[in-house]
């Protein structure tokens, strides 16, 4: 099974084990080939509370948690360790 991961931002934190990440890609335009970006904001499952808002985090996907949630909080991209 391919193991996708995803480097998003942490958009939101107000929940409890749950955190908004925000993951940007850029695909080309089909029509004029002007490099766009794509933004797209996932629910993700923090049991341990690790993540922080701004933070940059690794996300890879689970079976469904919830109704929104269906990833999980990998690791850091962050060197710096920071609590909520």
């Amino acid at each position: 099974m391919n193991k996708t991961k995803l480097l998003g931002m942490v958009v939101s934190c107000r929940m409890k084990k749950t955190i908004i990440v925000q993951v940007n890609s850029q695909v080309k335009h089909a029509k004029y080939g002007k490099r766009v970006i794509r933004k797209k904001r996932y629910a993700v499952h923090d049991a341990e509370q690790k993540a922080s808002l701004g933070d940059m985090i690794w996300i890879v996907p689970s079976r469904p948690i919830s109704k929104t949630k269906r990833w999980i909080y990998d690791s850091s991209a962050n060197s710096s360790k920071s609590s909520r």
